[in-house]
């Protein structure tokens, strides 16, 4: 017996909502008009992102005694950041510092979404001063959707000109300051002047991240944002209900409509948005935050000001738009302290104190021992039986230091070279050496040997590494 299932006709209206329609996964850009706004969050993000500005370009022009405060020296294997100097071998601390940044991202983003994004992101910053050398030199959003719509002509190709090579100008100055970070500023400038560089890497990279600033900032601007940042795809893993985001409050704006300022809104059924669209014209992403939350969304705020200038011109109470979180939209009590945040923070404090404890106890003298592999051991004159080993020792203080080698681990061992060398400053010593011992003295063919560095500054002082001494065992 075979079961049936039950079918029934659909009208002609029902029956187009079931058809298949094509979606595109990527759309062609259309280029997003931003008006301007000001506000409380505009303002705070203009001093911050020109303090950032600021900082960025200004760093790596401040010396101290003599050292720039920044400088990254890769053939000298030495960076150089505010006064101290890391090595290869610190790069444990730098991957702590990367985490450490990691969970305090993270941390911020549980209590406040996005305000890195909206606020001291860098392809933010860019792109803000970008739009506004475009607000600048083409006029304001009605007036550039009417220049782009129009026929090319002498005055639409002379703001064209002035405003791409306003923003080539901007993006050159941050691939030269970029690259001064690794190549001395104060010697860059001159050489590119010049056409002097030491090397056509730095000139490689100066063309390299104009163009890439320029093309980010100018051109694809949200497009960063959306398809290649991935924080955009993982901070909805880091937000829950407490987390204070840019929101519409539904409740209070719903049902949109136009109306009169004087006119008794509330009658006519609807809610304090106006359906101006102001909010969806600012935003640097074009997206309309009254559809709800949204990974497009970087927390700029532009919104918040739009929607308060007209709550205003309306005699309506602030905060139609406004950071929130979801439990305040459903009238609920929200918690700043929650377990996840909680654990964030415990955790990010646990690895500053680590990080500055390994700072301060990290030593400033690095041992390396390396042994001649050429050959397994020679005989000496007077019957000796010799190795060659190099040291390489590693000056991380700001003074010369002047040291003091010795080895032991065999009986009556004696260093065949310098026992006492001076390693300037930030900087390493290559030192040959030979160690020599009575062949009656060695009991094995591989001995373990230790050789030890004394500083003549802190004789207490002592840095030791181990190695081998390999020699022929005499028949007894």
């Amino acid at each position: 017996m075979s079961a049936k299932i039950p079918a029934k006709n659909l009208d002609h209206k029902t029956a187009e909502l079931y058809q298949p329609k094509t979606v595109d996964l990527y759309e062609d850009r259309k280029k997003i008009y931003v008006k301007k706004v000001k506000g409380l969050f505009q303002q705070v993000r203009t001093v911050s992102l020109w303090l950032l500005m600021a900082m960025y370009f200004s760093i790596c022009w401040i010396s101290i005694d003599g050292q720039q405060l920044v400088h990254f020296n890769l053939p000298e294997r030495q960076f150089h950041i505010f006064g101290a100097t890391f090595w290869p071998q610190d790069f444990v601390l730098l991957s702590w510092l990367l985490i450490i940044c990691a969970f305090g991202l993270f941390f911020i983003t549980t209590l406040f979404g996005r305000v890195w994004c909206g606020y001291t992101c860098p392809q933010t910053a860019w792109t803000f001063i970008f739009m506004w050398l475009e607000e600048y030199f083409e006029g304001s959003r009605n007036q550039r959707i009417k220049l782009d719509d129009s026929e090319m002509d002498r005055d639409k190709i002379k703001k064209k000109a002035l405003k791409h090579a306003s923003w080539v100008a901007v993006a050159f100055a941050t691939g030269l300051t970029f690259v001064g970070y690794f190549y001395p500023i104060r010697e860059l400038v001159p050489d590119l002047i010049t056409f002097s560089l030491e090397s056509g890497w730095a000139a490689f990279w100066i063309v390299f991240f104009t163009i890439a600033t320029y093309l980010n900032a100018g051109w694809m601007r949200e497009q960063v944002c959306l398809y290649m940042c991935p924080y955009a795809r993982f901070q909805s893993v880091m937000f829950d209900p407490d987390t204070l985001v840019v929101s519409y409050n539904p409740q209070r704006g719903e049902a949109r409509g136009s109306r009169k300022k004087t006119s008794d809104y509330k009658k006519l059924g609807l809610g304090d948005c106006v359906d101006c669209g102001l909010c969806v014209q600012v935003c640097p992403t074009g997206i309309d935050i009254r559809d709800g939350l949204q990974y497009e969304c970087i927390g700029c705020a532009k919104c918040i000001d739009a929607c308060d200038s007209v709550m205003d011109k309306m005699a309506y109470p602030r905060g139609l738009i406004s950071y929130t979180t979801e439990q305040q939209l459903e009238n609920k009590t929200s918690k700043l302290l929650r377990p996840r945040t909680i654990g964030y923070a415990v955790v990010f404090l646990i690895m500053v104190v680590a990080f500055s404890i390994k700072l301060g106890i990290r030593d400033a003298v690095e041992l390396e021992v390396l042994r001649d592999r050429g050959s397994l051991y020679q005989t000496s004159a007077r019957g000796y039986i010799e190795n060659a080993y190099t040291l390489k020792v590693v000056n991380m203080s700001k003074e010369p230091r002047t040291f003091q080698l010795s080895v032991s681990g065999l009986k009556d061992m004696r260093i065949i070279g310098n026992t006492e060398f001076v390693v300037p400053a930030a900087d390493i010593g290559s030192i040959p050496v030979g160690v020599e011992v009575n062949p009656s003295n060695i009991q094995q063919s591989n001995t373990d040997i230790i050789f030890t560095l004394r500083p003549q500054d802190n004789p207490d002082e002592t840095f030791a590494v181990e190695s081998r001494f390999l020699g022929p065992v005499e028949e007894r």
